[in-house]
C-alpha cells in the first residue's frame, strides 16, 4: 500500500529502505537529539501540491492530514518506522512548541545573524528558505508577544518586514524542498545548548527591527 506525492506513486515496500537512510536519520535527530516533534509534508511540482487541491494555498508547504505526526523524543528505529509510512513527504518542524519563529528577508537575517552574534547574544538555530526568508529559532511566545515588544521598543510603528510565527504553523526542515522550489538550508544549525532552549524573543528584536527598518 502507498501513496500519491508529486504524481509518483510509491510502494511501501521500497519505503523501509528508504526510511532507515538519510531522511529517517535526519527525522531522528530532529525527535531525538533537539528534542522537536516532526509531521510529514506534502511537496510541490510545477505548482502543483501533491494534496491535489488545486487551489492549495499553501503548495507543498503544510502537513499531510492522513498522516502521523513523529512525536519529540522518537529515537532512530522508531521514527524510520513512522517516517517509512509517508514515503517522499517532506519534512515539516510544528511552530509553537519548543520554539517559535522570527521571520524576516534572508539578507537582514544575515547581516542581524553577524551583529548579534558580534555582540556575543545568545542565539538559536536559524534557517533561510529558497523563497528568501531567514528564520529564527525563539522561545516560545514569541508571535503573541510580538506586538506588545515592538510598542515598548518603540518599532510599533515602522514598516518592518518582520513576522512572528507561533502555534498552528510550521515550517519546512532542512534539508527538505520548500514547494518546488529548492531544499531550506541551516544558515546557523541547531546546538545543544539552544536547540531545546532557544533565546527570548526580546534579546534579538531589537537588532532585528533596527536592520530590518535600515534595509
Amino acid at each position: 500500500m502507498g501513496f500519491t506525492i508529486g504524481g509518483i506513486r510509491e510502494k511501501r515496500s521500497g519505503v523501509r529502505r528508504r526510511g532507515r537512510g538519510a531522511e529517517a536519520t535526519a527525522v531522528a535527530e530532529y525527535t531525538g537529539l533537539w528534542g522537536w516533534a516532526v509531521a510529514p509534508g506534502t511537496r510541490a511540482r510545477d505548482g502543483a501540491c501533491s494534496c491535489g487541491q488545486r487551489a492549495c494555498p499553501s503548495p507543498g508547504a503544510h502537513p499531510l492530514g492522513f498522516a502521523r505526526e513523529v512525536p519529540a523524543g522518537t529515537g532512530l528505529d522508531s521514527a524510520a518506522d513512522a517516517w517509512a509510512e509517508t514515503p517522499g513527504a517532506s519534512m515539516l518542524l510544528p511552530v509553537g512548541r519548543a520554539f517559535d519563529i522570527l521571520d524576516v528577508a534572508e539578507q537582514t537575517g544575515r547581516r542581524a545573524l553577524v551583529r548579534l552574534e558580534r555582540m556575543g547574544l545568545p542565539l538559536g538555530p536559524v534557517a533561510v528558505t529558497p523563497t528568501g526568508r531567514a528564520q529564527f529559532f525563539v522561545a516560545p511566545g514569541a508571535a503573541a508577544e510580538l506586538p506588545g515588544l515592538l510598542y515598548r521598543m518603540g518599532w510599533d510603528d515602522a514598516d518592518l518586514d518582520l513576522r512572528a510565527l507561533g502555534p498552528g504553523a510550521h515550517i519546512t526542515a532542512p534539508p527538505s524542498d520548500l514547494g518546488g522550489l529548492g531544499p531550506v538550508r541551516w544558515l546557523r544549525p541547531p546546538v545543544l545548548d539552544t536547540a531545546a532552549a532557544p533565546p527570548q524573543a526580546r534579546l534579538l528584536l531589537g537588532t532585528l527591527a533596527y536592520i530590518c527598518h535600515r534595509s
